[in-house]
């Protein structure tokens, strides 16, 4: 398996829907801006940038990326859930969408205001802590915070990884953790590199540069089997805490009232960008991002 796709497992996504083809021929005749939910760096930002690329090649016109990272997510989907239906405005999110429909109240919004094109891809959860942390290993770690409090970063209330992380922490471990939230993975990224919190959660792409540099160490994969990408990097099962998974998933959304034949454009050009990406990983050279 290469990097990227141990990385980003891309997925084909299902049409959300049968569409008439003449009312999608015209589409797109102006640029097109992706709001990514969070900031730069992160799982949802190398994905939007990727499939933009793509997209802009194919449609010929300009798509433009826009981090608005804020609020789990929720100030990029809140402002993509009030644009004007019409295929120019898109959301690339996280699982975030899904845990804060129910998590955060008074959001401005609904996911019902949203309709998704397409689920591109999914990562695994990663713990790290920076190379001074005195824990040798996850169990380590969990041992020493039975005796104090510690304090761990995530890409911001609601993702996937900080639901994974609350979960584990308190149910299974049974320690204490205080919870810092970010913009987005990379800010978190920066601020355990700079030994400003005590671990992070992330997806594990947006992690795995900084473990392969050594700049943080990965302490414990929430999955059921390591990843190539980071092959020294034990699951939660191997440290003494199985049946622990937890990810999230990268997925594209527009508003409810995007034409039909729009979304059905968009869905289709979508999964031919993620069954080329395939092809090109199953018969040349691996991809890396």
């Amino acid at each position: 398996m290469s990097p990227f796709r141990a990385q980003l497992h891309i997925v084909v996504a299902v049409a959300a829907c049968l569409a008439h083809p003449a009312g999608a021929q015209t589409y797109p005749t102006q640029i097109i801006t992706l709001q990514v939910a969070f900031a730069a760096g992160g799982i949802a930002d190398v994905v939007a940038r990727l499939v933009g690329q793509k997209l802009s090649e194919r449609f010929g016109q300009a798509v433009v990326v826009e981090n608005r990272g804020g609020a789990g997510g929720n100030l990029a989907a809140k402002a993509v859930s009030g644009a004007a239906p019409d295929g120019y405005t898109i959301l690339a999110t996280t699982t975030s969408l899904a845990v804060n429909e129910t998590a955060t109240k008074n959001k401005g919004f609904s996911v019902d205001d949203l309709r998704a094109i397409a689920i591109v891809a999914f990562s695994p959860d990663v713990l790290a802590v920076h190379p001074s942390n005195p824990a040798k290993d996850l169990k380590d770690f969990i041992d020493n915070g039975k005796m104090r409090s510690f304090t761990y970063g995530s890409a911001g209330v609601g993702t996937g990884p900080h639901i994974g992380a609350e979960y584990f922490f308190r149910e299974t471990a049974k320690v204490q953790a205080v919870h810092v939230p970010f913009t987005g993975g990379a800010p978190a990224v920066t601020a355990a590199i700079g030994n400003h919190v005590d671990a992070i959660v992330l997806t594990l792409p947006t992690v795995v540069p900084s473990i392969t540099q050594r700049l943080l160490r990965g302490i414990g994969l929430a999955s059921a089997v390591r990843n190539s990408a980071v092959p020294t990097v034990p699951t939660y099962g191997e440290m003494g805490f199985p049946n622990v998974y937890s990810g999230s998933w990268v997925g594209f959304f527009v508003p409810t009232k995007t034409p039909e034949a729009v979304v059905a454009k968009l869905n289709a050009q979508i999964n031919a960008i993620c069954r080329s990406r395939r092809r090109r990983r199953s018969s040349g050279p691996s991809v890396s991002t």
